[in-house]
């Protein structure tokens, strides 16, 4: 059996390991965007966080993961009806990939001359319920964050082909990494993603040295190396399944709201997807930290990781996206 390295082993990146276990805790926050060097731990920790979720149940031989027969969509094969327990899906996006690898393949010939709706599911089927990992999504082509725009919008891949439709569900926690050196995102996809951090390769020593001490002890026996960290996996599991059901319980006063709307104002931010987001992932974390109702600490923890990437942009002010958000949560709360 092939290990992941464990989550709660992941050295440092501290925003970006709560980023993903807010979207665990609550998938309506819209995903995470991840932007900073190679190799600081993005893919690995997206993989982590995944092993480190409970398993899913889901029909067998479901090629969308449906939980129930009335999730199974009318083109999919019968199904033998035995619930089987699998691990929560992680799919790649990979850069080349073409439309009908992402969204599916419709057989036009067999289904005019038969008259059946011969479909090879893609791999937003098999994301649906689980994660779908982009990496370098700031080169994605154009084409394919249109579709992704578009489903990530409804919930539902929809294919239609010469009259013939075919659906789907497709809900899944969009995770997108990527150098800004290399390119920037599209507006219109990074407003989709609901958290974004920065990640930066360490520069303290000591720091550096744990990562390749950890990483080394996982290399050579993988299996030691997770059993040593599994006590402080299940904590974070705990952690994440308590705060599930505690989720609707959360109080938000209207002091909260006007905070909200208060740092979205300050910042300039389009629209009110910003408060919107700011919410629920204040929200997720007052209902991680065991908290009934959400205060100002829960909001100045996710401020910058919910409203950084919707700055506008100041030609005038040369300081980082997470900077300019932390000034100005200061100097509303003020």
């Amino acid at each position: 059996m092939r290990h992941q390295f464990p989550f709660s082993a992941i050295v440092g990146q501290d925003q970006m390991k709560l980023a993903m276990v807010l979207t665990a805790i609550d998938p309506g926050i819209g995903g995470v965007l991840v932007f900073g060097d190679r190799g600081t731990g993005k893919s690995t920790a997206v993989r982590a966080l995944a092993a480190l979720l409970p398993r899913i149940s889901k029909l067998e031989g479901s090629a969308t993961n449906a939980a129930t027969p009335a999730e199974m969509p009318d083109w999919a094969d019968p199904v033998s009806g035995n619930m089987i327990d699998v691990p929560t899906p992680v799919v790649d996006l990979p850069l080349g990939t073409t439309e009908d690898r992402l969204v599916g393949a419709l057989d036009i010939e067999r289904a005019l001359s038969r008259g059946e709706k011969a479909f090879e599911p893609g791999l937003l089927a098999k994301a649906n319920r689980g994660y779908l990992y982009i990496d370098e999504v700031n080169l994605l082509e154009d084409h394919l964050v249109d579709l992704l725009l578009d489903v990530a919008q409804s919930g539902e891949n929809v294919i239609e082909r010469e009259g013939l439709s075919i659906r789907h569900d497709a809900r899944f926690v969009l995770v997108g990494s990527g150098n800004p050196e290399e390119g920037e995102l599209r507006p219109q996809l990074l407003d989709r993603f609901g958290l974004s951090v920065e990640v930066r390769s360490p520069n303290d020593i000591e720091e550096r040295v744990e990562v390749i001490r950890r990483r080394a002890a996982f290399d050579t026996n993988p299996d030691a190396f997770v059993e040593k960290w599994s006590v402080e996996d299940t904590k974070i599991r705990d952690a994440i399944l308590a705060a599930r059901h505690a989720l609707k319980t959360v109080d938000a006063p209207d002091d909260t709201l006007r905070d909200c709307a208060g740092l979205c104002v300050a910042i300039g931010s389009d629209g009110l997807r910003g408060e919107l987001t700011l919410l629920r992932a204040a929200r997720a974390l007052a209902a991680y930290k065991g908290s009934e109702s959400v205060t100002r600490d829960h909001l100045r923890a996710v401020a910058s990781m919910a409203l950084s990437h919707r700055l506008r942009r100041d030609p005038l002010d040369d300081a980082g996206s997470s900077t300019r958000v932390d000034r100005t949560v200061e100097e509303v709360f003020a």
